[in-house]
């Protein structure tokens, strides 16, 4: 693995990150900064998965890996956080 692989995931991180957060439902009320280092983190994790697991070579799996890795970086940072708290109207309704 050299240092060119390694920055050209760290690049395409910034790309994944803004399709990762267009994929999670919902709203997520983080910034752009987190977005794209979400997005970052998800690819070098993906990156060294595959080439771990796989070999070199699979771009096409490293970003749909990478893409899965950063939406449920950002699925799980957002959610427990930012849900709605149902009222005890609703709560006596679902019951």
């Amino acid at each position: 693995m050299t240092l060119t692989v390694i920055v050209a995931w760290l690049i395409a991180g910034l790309i994944i990150g803004g399709l990762a957060h267009l994929l999670v439902p919902g709203r997520q009320r983080i910034g752009i900064l987190r977005t794209l280092l979400f997005g970052i983190a998800g690819a070098l994790v993906g990156g060294f998965v595959t080439a771990a697991l796989l070999g070199p070579g699979h771009l096409i799996i490293t970003f749909l890996v990478s893409l899965a890795v950063s939406a449920l970086l950002i699925s799980a940072v957002t959610h427990p956080r930012y849900r709605r708290r149902l009222s005890h109207r609703s709560r006596r309704r679902l019951r």
